[in-house]
């Protein structure tokens, strides 16, 4: 079975491709790219979520590298995808690696690298372990592997809590007082995942829902904070007459949000409303990085205020390269993930869940109240992304038309065209973005516009190009 890394990692289906024999194929890849660094006293960072075998595969991981002669830091247990990419950098450690599959169905494990500087992996740091997992050609080194507990008595493998620290850091940047003086009612869901019980231990009043143990992820299905899967927040944010409702994905690197109507609020206006709160409250400074789906209120703000503003393609890897190399006020995408010069270079939904409620205690408004003002200031912005399953002649025949640069779609006339990354059309007040997937025959596509009338006609226009 191929091992194909993504984004910043590997993901496979537990048993079928994530399996004990491929996990240790890619720890020992790991384990010679971390001494390919030539690094005096090599340390990685190791973490887990809350999935099935998470733990098991997590040891597993930290054994092989510590066999390697490397210093291993395991984390206890539970812990977030942001609180690795913060002991990384914290301990100096050559990279991170967390077992998670973040928001994928349960079925899916997962082996996310994290960079040096506390963010993801660069895409040539993937490749190089890429070229190690070649290397072995499929077979494991014979190598003698320790037992955990040999290896923690030698303290080659160091057991440490990840959240004291973490909290620690949270509490320098975050202002509780105000938080706590505000009496702000917040329901918390962190999805099953990697987030469960932490909310209440920064903030003890606030109620918390599907916060047990769960590898299966119950009614959630699987854990991504989108509006198809926050309706049980919605419902307890309304039963609960709460002022805001924050779920966090499965390793609690994405954030949503509902407010206290209950109805959901999209990434892009957390994204602006964070944006808005660091530059004019905060008086923080720097550029702007926003992926090519993230919406155009981005581009007015960032012109209004001449901030410099960098655009890339779909992936957070993206956005952190310009955090690690310059200042960046805040970068981010459509899904969720963004950092802020507050932070790390890395999502962290935890972090800005808290930043978004002392946004509301300083300003001393709703969430609502908040996403109106953007209405007002910029017009209205609706955004929807539709992902399609379609057959591959399908998939084929619509980017072929796509490269035909069509000069309408539908009813709506094309004005200008980006292809940065897949297919984004301007057209009146809005636009349409089609990517691909590379590894199945799904179509994704991502719009936003001035109603959700124009945004549904120019998805199901687009879908209709031949």
């Amino acid at each position: 079975m191929s091992i194909a890394f993504g984004t910043d990692g590997w993901r496979g289906v537990i048993a079928r491709d994530y399996t004990f024999e491929n996990l240790t194929l890619v720890a020992h890849a790991t384990a010679r790219y971390v001494l390919s660094l030539k690094r005096k006293g090599a340390s990685v960072v190791v973490g887990h979520d809350t999935r099935f075998l998470s733990r098991e595969f997590a040891i597993e991981t930290s054994r092989i590298l510590a066999a390697y002669g490397i210093t291993v830091h395991l984390t206890d247990t539970i812990s977030t995808t942001p609180q690795v990419s913060f002991h990384t950098l914290k301990k100096r450690a050559q990279i991170g690696v967390v077992i998670t599959a973040s928001h994928n169905p349960a079925q899916y494990n997962g082996f996310k690298v994290k960079a040096h500087f506390g963010g993801p992996a660069l895409p040539e740091q993937i490749t190089e372990i890429e070229k190690e997992l070649a290397a072995l050609k499929g077979e494991a080194p014979s190598k003698k592997v320790l037992t955990l507990d040999e290896y923690v008595t030698s303290k080659q493998i160091r057991l440490f809590d990840a959240k004291e620290a973490y909290i620690k850091d949270l509490k320098k940047k975050i202002d509780f007082a105000a938080i706590r003086k505000s009496g702000i009612k917040v329901v918390y869901d962190p999805m099953h995942g990697a987030g469960i019980n932490f909310i209440r231990e920064v903030l003890p009043n606030a109620i918390e829902i599907h916060g047990e143990y769960n590898p299966s992820f119950g009614e959630v299905d699987h854990p991504e904070p989108i509006a198809e899967c926050l309706e049980p927040l919605s419902k307890a944010v309304r039963k609960n007459k709460a002022a805001v409702g924050l779920a966090t994905d499965g390793d609690a690197d994405r954030i949503g949000a509902v407010d206290h109507t209950g109805t959901f609020v999209d990434p892009h206006r957390i994204f602006m409303l964070l944006m808005k709160y660091l530059y004019t409250h905060k008086k923080r400074r720097g550029a702007v990085v926003k992926t090519v789906s993230l919406t155009s209120m981005v581009n007015a703000f960032c012109e209004r205020n001449k901030i410099k503003l960098h655009e890339t393609p779909v992936g957070f890897k993206y956005v952190a390269k310009l955090m690690s190399e310059e200042k960046i006020l805040i970068g981010g995408e459509e899904s969720g993930g963004l950092g802020t010069s507050l932070h790390i270079p890395e999502r962290d939904g935890i972090f800005n869940g808290l930043l978004l409620l002392e946004m509301m205690a300083v300003t001393k408004k709703s969430l609502k109240e908040l996403c109106d003002e953007l209405d007002t200031e910029f017009g209205p912005h609706r955004y929807r992304r539709r992902d399609v399953l379609v057959t591959e002649a399908t998939k084929k025949a619509v980017l072929a038309a796509c490269a035909k640069k069509p000069t309408k779609i539908g009813s709506y006339e094309v004005r200008s065209m980006n292809t940065r990354d897949g297919y984004k059309f301007f057209v009146d007040k809005g636009w349409l973005l089609i990517r691909a997937s590379g590894t199945e025959p799904l179509l994704r596509f991502y719009s936003e516009a001035s109603s959700l009338k124009i945004v549904n006609e120019l998805i199901d226009a687009a879908l209709k190009l031949k």
